[in-house]
């Protein structure tokens, strides 16, 4: 398992990938780049999504501008892929948006 350590440090050499799904949604979301950069290089990793392909992936957290924001990140030890992003909603989330309701 990679820890949150080796994607920030990773990001924080901007060796980073944008997919083609990542930007659509943040362009559609209206999220700036540099706000979900911002969440990797300083955000908590809340879930660990260990049999994601073709790299295990975390979400991770942080805020933008006093909002939550979550994004789903992946590595392959050298470059940092995002996968997307977004605002996390309460029917989904607790106060906290780091815990998912339970159904």
């Amino acid at each position: 398992m990679i820890c949150i350590d080796v994607l920030q440090a990773i990001c924080s050499d901007n060796k980073i990938k944008w997919t083609l799904h990542a930007l659509k949604r943040i362009r559609e979301r209206k999220i700036p780049s540099s706000a979900v950069i911002n969440a990797i290089i300083h955000g908590e990793a809340i879930t660990y999504y260990h049999d994601d392909k073709p790299f295990p992936s975390y979400l991770i957290f942080n805020g933008i501008e006093d909002s939550p924001l979550h994004v789903v990140a992946s590595t392959d030890n050298s470059t940092v892929y995002i996968i997307t992003a977004y605002i996390p909603a309460l029917d989904e989330w607790e106060n906290d948006f780091k815990t998912r309701r339970k159904d």
